[in-house]
């Protein structure tokens, strides 16, 4: 009688250049390409040492090992890293795990939030209820394109669009910190910024004016960015507070910056490393 040929019961495997050693039964354990492999129905390319080679990035390879082992395996945390173990195990046809990581996609693309919601108002009504009822500051951009019967200057929409654009950031910036409007509401104005704490407008920065040409009148739209990002600053003294600290509103206020201040220094240089070390406070 001639002696039964003993199959191993361990392999190596080289994936991509990362070295595994696990039993045979386990790689054989699921139907999969894996056990087609090992079980002699598939050719397998294996170097002088026996390492059986694949040309695949080992990187999840524990985690289809351990599915394999335990039919069951914790997921990556970030969404990139359950798209590349689900491509691994589409090429080993795990259709378990295949399965496990595409619900595990698809949750996650379920629960995307966008950063920041910026309510659109038309009304007046609208406006005054939303910032009354609001619990943070409000930022408002009236911006209302339509509504002017003359002419716009050569850098007008520039500066319209600019305006728009920096209030798109900070509402990403600061939206957990402030609520931000958008006003659209039949207006004189064409583009105001309006600054709200507790209820109550605090500073207003209007970018709009008229200017004269020869035969006509020029709408000019302005983009003052330091002030608008100032007066942003200013108005975190209204952040988780029942009443305001009325020294700090004074001193940063736009209206206290010009009556107050100008009068209380001697120069512009001691004024703004005033306002400096106040806005350290706030931070």
């Amino acid at each position: 009688m001639q002696p039964q040929e003993i199959q191993p019961k361990y392999a190596k495997l080289n994936i991509g250049g990362s070295l595994f050693y696990t039993t045979i039964g386990t790689l054989t354990k699921h139907d999969t390409m894996l056990k087609a492999m090992f079980s002699g129905r598939m050719k397998v390319l294996t170097d002088t040492e026996g390492w059986v080679l694949i040309d695949r990035c080992g990187k999840h390879f524990n985690s289809v090992l351990n599915f394999l082992r335990d039919e069951h395996v914790a997921l990556p945390d970030k969404t990139h890293e359950i798209a590349e173990l689900l491509a691994e195990a589409k090429f080993y046809l795990i259709s378990p795990l295949v399965e496990s990581c595409q619900q595990a996609l698809r949750s996650r693309q379920c629960k995307i939030e966008p950063q920041c919601r910026i309510p659109l108002t038309s009304s007046s009504a609208d406006l005054s209820q939303l910032i009354t009822m609001s619990t943070k500051p409000t930022v408002k951009l009236l911006i209302n394109r339509h509504n002017n019967k003359y002419s716009y200057t050569s850098a007008s929409d520039d500066n319209l669009l600019k305006n728009v654009e920096l209030f798109d950031k900070l509402s990403l910036r600061f939206g957990s910190r402030f609520l931000f409007i958008k006003d659209v509401s039949g207006s004189s104005e064409i583009c105001c910024w309006s600054y709200f704490g507790l209820a109550t407008k605090v500073a207003e920065i209007c970018c709009t004016s008229i200017v004269y040409a020869t035969d006509k009148k020029h709408t000019k739209v302005d983009f003052p960015e330091a002030r608008i990002y100032e007066e942003c600053l200013n108005l975190m003294l209204y952040e988780n507070r029942t009443e305001p600290d009325q020294e700090l509103m004074q001193a940063t206020s736009w209206r206290g910056a010009v009556s107050g201040m100008s009068s209380a220094y001697g120069s512009d240089d001691e004024e703004e490393r005033t306002r400096i070390g106040l806005r350290k406070r706030l931070v």
